[in-house]
């Protein structure tokens, strides 16, 4: 004597229990990730502090001076003299900080790059130059007209303020 509505929520109960102990067991299953990445974090934590104590032990000044005197006649280290240590700014300049040879026209007597002047200027009187003599080329060499700009063609500049508008904003043009 069931009648087909008590059958329907029947149905419908059994579904949900079914649809709630799904819900469940992936709840746990991510609790159970959870607990195994937090207990992996900890670890790693724990590994960290471990090397970062035994690195603190290892570089000791004590223990780094104790080695040298074991180990002076096979090493024959010095120590380092102040004057030794430069300073940033005493560095040379990159390759890439290094300003492009110049080229000077034909009107001023000839294609004779940078490098060449300051060359000719260093090999007067038998490779016997002054401070002048160099500090001369160098300023001849800084005196020389800049290298024309190549003009780009104009569809390769638009398509290039393209790309940095996209960049800037944000889209991608496909």
């Amino acid at each position: 004597m069931l009648k087909t509505f008590d059958i329907v929520l029947i149905g419908v109960m059994t579904a949900m229990a079914t649809v709630t102990y799904t819900i469940k067991h992936h709840a746990e299953l991510k609790l159970e990730e959870v607990h195994r990445l937090e207990s992996e974090i900890k670890l790693e934590k724990d590994t960290i502090e471990l090397l970062k104590a035994d690195w603190a032990l290892v570089v000791q000044p004590n223990r780094l001076e104790r080695l040298v005197n074991n180990y002076n006649d096979e090493l024959k280290l010095q120590p380092t003299l102040s004057t030794a240590i430069v300073q940033p700014s005493e560095l040379p300049m990159l390759r890439s900080q290094v300003p492009p040879e110049v080229v000077a026209d034909a009107k001023d007597g000839g294609a004779k790059t940078a490098s060449s002047k300051v060359k000719a200027a260093a090999a007067s009187k038998n490779g016997d130059t002054t401070d002048a003599q160099i500090r001369k080329a160098i300023a001849d060499v800084a005196a020389a007209p800049a290298p024309r700009p190549v003009a780009k063609a104009p569809s390769l500049v638009k398509h290039k303020k393209q790309e940095v508008d996209n960049i800037a904003t944000g889209s991608v043009d496909e």
